[in-house]
């Protein structure tokens, strides 16, 4: 349910990269002083370069940059790195994903405007003297069977959301997209010449929730959600111009997160897929389409198989990753073995491999470690040299950051919760993971709830433990990754079971020492947010105080204000989470809602919002801290008016933040660096609650100054 100088380069300027990190080992922490107060800027600005990525025809070597402060796509010949230059100029949030078209001339991505998720596709020729992106799907608006725009509450006309479905080396020029243009609900399918913006229609789409297209941009396939909340997928036995789908697969509910079409090798021949039936974990299987033979490739007991290397001409999987507390990696083709154990000795940490040039002579693969920054190489496989090409933020190298350190804790039920323990580094002198004394303690709860934590560089968690506190990251049942029975053990449980999940978890760190029972807090975003409403409403006297942002406070408003593309999977949500179209159903749904509660809430409680969420609308949190001020229940209400569902522009992540430790080290007694300058260039404003968090009505008034 739940993660970009406009007319600069038109006029011919170009601009430098950044230049790049040092590549010197980590100081030792010994040569830092341990208690030093990391900057929120260091830990939540923009990271000097990322996302790097070789162009199909090795040619290329690509990045995101700040561009005058924003994040931007920067361009450079293979093996020049420091002669790399801006080719996009986005002035607003910033350019966060992007990928090489096979023409080996233009980059893509897609941003949306102020957090709305209305995505546009947009095309940079990275050859121009003067690159200039370009809007390959300017339509503003989605009209009815009236020819007339479909105006939201708000008064504004809906915009229709793109996605981009597939690439192909057959079609260099060209990219496949969807477009719900002409129903809000569904995605038609269409062909995108980069070059022209031409559009093409390939299928129109009145019922499938997602389509199954080979490297020939035929449709083959096609899926949709079933009434009793899981999917049945179908092959096309005719041709684009005439579908012809027929039944396939029938997927249960139960098996739903686990399994499903993942795509087909070059040849059309093969259909790969996650499949999860008769077992609990989702394994990878190959599947000869014409005779319906599967075939194992890889399996693990306790995690479903996630990313993967495919060969970037034949298609062909080559190697599985598996994550159940940290990262496996699986090799299907002996081709790829000795560049996997080459790998596995170049750099300290997690790799993923980011990008294969097409004939798979250079991969850029990026390290993550837990206490430092990411590493990305330009890999040469038939000289088996790496080359570092940067670090994403070398202000991290020699700060005293903290090992995360990967649990299991036992539920009340039996159930082992995957989760991941960040403690400040100078509490723990002899490295066994308790501290010298209970801390406080903050559980920072991912969102979701089909999602997961993972080991690895957590800027949140890192500043956690260096204001002091203990960060404790859990995967509650409902999240996804460690098999069907686990994320299926989530099911109407929000409120419940999940919640329950995370008190055990509470209880286990006070158990331990490692967390004092009289300074807990629940901190988290989206089910996260929903999470912190949840503790402080349904159990209100056991944290002593908490942070949701853009959390829902009641799941039957939520559930009914979907964005109309997630109408397809409604009854998913129907049996996840609970069906909000009968009577019986609102009245749980109210049953699991903290705005039913509100009466409850004793402790501090912080609020983050956009104003222009989607998927959580600011009508989440206005309720909520409506029925608070009614109630005389004192409440901080934080709102951007630029952002969506969650913070993106560094300017406003750098103000939450400032608020949320002033808020948290109030309440909890952690370190708190000054607000500082960190409100300049942002859009917040609070509307309700700024006397409740020391320092934060004075910097508000500073803004004006």
């Amino acid at each position: 349910m739940l993660a970009l100088t406009a007319g600069v380069l038109m006029g011919g300027a170009t601009f430098a990269a950044p230049p790049a990190a040092d590549p010197a080992p980590v100081a030792k922490v010994a040569e830092v002083e341990k208690t030093m107060l990391i900057p929120r800027e260091i830990l939540f600005g923009n990271p000097e370069r990322s996302a790097g990525r070789v162009s199909h025809d090795g040619k290329f070597i690509s990045f995101i940059a700040p561009l005058n402060g924003v994040m931007n796509i920067f361009v450079a010949p293979i093996g020049q790195i420091d002669k790399a230059r801006a080719v996009t100029s986005d002035t607003k949030r910033g350019i966060r994903n992007y990928f090489w078209a096979y023409d080996g001339r233009h980059v893509l991505y897609t941003q949306d405007l102020g957090g709305d998720e209305n995505w546009k596709v947009y095309a940079v020729d990275v050859t121009a003297a003067n690159p200039d992106a370009r809007d390959l799907t300017p339509i503003e608006e989605i009209k009815g069977p009236d020819g007339k725009a479909i105006m939201q509450p708000n008064g504004k006309p809906l915009r229709p959301a793109a996605q981009i479905e597939a690439v192909s080396s057959k079609f260099p020029g060209e990219v496949l997209i969807g477009l719900n243009n002409r129903n809000p609900e569904f995605h038609d399918l269409h062909r995108l010449e980069i070059a022209t913006g031409k559009l093409t229609l390939v299928t129109t789409n009145d019922e499938w929730a997602g389509f199954l297209t080979d490297d020939d941009f035929n449709v083959r396939g096609a899926s949709m959600m079933n009434d009793k909340g899981g999917s049945d997928v179908f092959l096309n036995k005719g041709d684009n111009a005439k579908a012809d789908f027929q039944p396939w697969a029938s997927i249960a509910m139960e098996d739903s997160m686990t399994t499903g079409p993942s795509g087909f090798d070059a040849s059309g021949k093969t259909l790969y897929m996650l499949d999860s039936r008769g077992r609990d974990t989702g394994a990878m299987f190959a599947i000869d389409v014409a005779t319906g033979q599967r075939t194992l490739l890889a399996e693990h007991s306790k995690a479903d198989a996630g990313g993967g290397l495919s060969h970037p001409k034949t298609g062909k999987v080559q190697a599985v990753a598996f994550n159940y507390m940290m990262q496996e990696w699986v090799v299907v083709d002996p081709a790829v073995q000795g560049d996997i154990d080459f790998l596995k000795k170049l750099s300290p940490g997690e790799f993923n491999v980011t990008s294969r040039s097409e004939d798979d002579s250079k991969w850029t693969v990026a390290f993550v470690v837990d206490d430092g920054p990411v590493r990305t190489y330009l890999y040469d496989r038939s000289a088996k040299k790496a080359e570092l090409l940067f670090v994403n933020n070398s202000k991290l190298l020699g700060l005293p950051l903290a090992k995360m350190i990967p649990l299991e804790i036992k539920a009340r039920d039996g159930m082992e919760l995957v989760s991941y323990l960040t403690i400040p580094s100078w509490t723990d002198p002899d490295n066994n993971g308790i501290p010298n004394a209970p801390l406080p303690l903050v559980i920072n709860v991912h969102g979701g709830p089909w999602a997961r934590d993972t080991w690895g560089y957590d800027p949140e968690a890192q500043w956690l433990a260096n204001r002091g506190y203990a960060c404790l990251q859990v995967n509650y049942r409902g999240s996804t990754g460690f098999g069907k029975s686990y994320v299926n053990a989530g099911n109407k449980e929000w409120a419940g079971k999940m919640h329950d999940d995370l008190l055990d978890a509470r209880q286990w760190a006070i158990k331990t020492g490692i967390a004092d029972p009289a300074r807990t807090s629940i901190y988290g975003g989206s089910y996260g947010g929903y999470a912190a409403l949840v503790a402080a409403t349904f159990t209100p006297e056991v944290f002593a105080c908490n942070v949701s942002v853009v959390g829902p406070s009641n799941i039957r408003t939520l559930l009914s204000t979907i964005p109309p593309y997630w109408q397809p999977a409604i009854e998913m949500f129907a049996s996840r989470v609970g069906d909000h179209r009968t009577e019986e159903g609102k009245k749980f749904l109210d049953s699991r809602s903290p705005l039913t509660f509100v009466e409850k809430i004793t402790r501090p409680l912080l609020i983050g919002q956009g104003a222009n969420d989607p998927r959580v609308k600011q009508s989440e949190s206005d309720q909520i801290v409506s029925a608070m001020q009614k109630k005389v229940i004192p409440v901080t209400y934080v709102l951007f008016a630029d952002e969506g569902h969650g913070f993106a522009r560094p300017h406003n992540r750098l103000a939450f933040y400032a608020v949320a430790e002033a808020f948290l080290g109030h309440n909890l007694g952690g370190r708190v660096e000054p607000v500082g300058g960190d409100f300049a260039g942002s859009s917040i404003s609070v509307p309700a609650g700024a006397d409740q968090v020391p320092g934060l009505s004075k910097a508000l008034g500073e803004m004006g100054k």
